[in-house]
């Protein structure tokens, strides 16, 4: 692709993806769009922790329920208006990822894997439990409020939702760009690869995997309270087991190491599902398992493999 246009091409997406959807999309079709969003956000955070650094996560939904009920409590329990709920869910997020990431060091592979696959599975027991019941409101959750458009904006309230997801998705795609392409994302594939060479250049391990495990957290939680905000309700029987798989399914899909890849896996978790169901109401779960065979048999590296392929055959 010629250089110029590859620095112009995200700026052009971005305005036709805040626009378009504005000018011909329902809300129904608004919403979807803004869960796209917010998915594309989760599964950007388990992408750089696992299809960057190597580490593979199997409760990143944990983070993403994190980031929810911060937002949520800080709304219903204090009267926080939702933008400024974000920051408090980044730094709550990255402190328990920073804290899980510890542990993380001493493990790796499968283990690894097992050790995040226990936080997905507790994190919705602890959420019902009666000690934190007054804040979580228990297995029936909370309910917060939609948010209007500030300043007067002619728009409707989804229109605004979607636009405000859009900002901050676009804000997090930025900064995980800039990190994979310099220095930083550098000594992440470097760990991933070759662990052994990456200590010997001086590349200090413990400090990469935990800040990485922290940054993928952070990432995680604001997703979780964008998908909060847009859904107004929080419960824990929504942030279980399957939530966390179906982001690893969407970085899968997209593919690993890539930006752009987290954007298409997340269209594949919100839309294919959907597309299942109208192809038989009566087992949609095997049409969508044979559809993701399908993906992982003609596109083994994920969406974002077709991608470079197509880009070098038009370089």
């Amino acid at each position: 692709m010629n250089p110029t246009l590859s620095r112009v091409f995200p700026w052009l997406f971005f305005a036709a993806a805040a626009v378009l959807p504005l000018l011909f999309a329902s809300d129904y079709r608004l919403f979807q769009l803004t869960m796209v969003v917010v998915y594309a956000v989760a599964v950007l955070g388990l992408n750089l922790l696992t299809g960057y650094n190597g580490q593979v996560s199997l409760g990143n939904g944990a983070f993403y329920a994190i980031g929810a009920y911060t937002t949520a409590i800080l709304m219903d329990k204090f009267g926080v208006p939702y933008w400024a709920t974000l920051p408090f869910s980044a730094l709550v997020c990255a402190g328990v990822g920073f804290l899980i990431g510890l542990p993380a060091l001493r493990l790796g592979g499968m283990y690894l894997a097992l050790t995040t696959f226990a936080l997905a599975v507790a994190t919705p027991q602890l959420l019902k439990y009666k000690l934190f019941e007054g804040w979580t409101g228990g297995v029936q959750g909370i309910v917060i409020d939609k948010p209007d458009a500030p300043f007067g904006l002619p728009l409707n309230p989804d229109q605004w939702l979607y636009l405000f997801c859009l900002l901050v998705g676009g804000v997090l795609f930025l900064a995980a760009s800039n990190m994979v392409r310099g220095r930083i994302g550098r000594a992440m594939r470097a760990i991933r690869d070759q662990p052994t060479a990456a200590e010997a250049m001086g590349i200090d391990i413990a400090m990469f995997k935990t800040r990485t495990f922290a940054t993928s957290a952070l990432f995680t939680g604001i997703s979780g309270s964008l998908g909060a905000i847009t859904i107004q309700f929080v419960a824990p029987d929504a942030f279980g087991v399957p939530l966390s798989l179906t982001f690893f399914v969407g970085m899968v899909v997209g593919g690993g190491a890539s930006i752009a890849g987290a954007i298409m896996g997340a269209l594949f978790i919100q839309f294919v599902p959907n597309i299942a169901e109208e192809v038989s109401k009566a087992a949609p779960g095997a049409v969508y398992g044979l559809i993701l065979i399908g993906f992982m048999f003609l596109l083994p590296g994920g969406l974002a493999s077709l991608l470079r392929l197509l880009n070098g055959k038009r370089a």
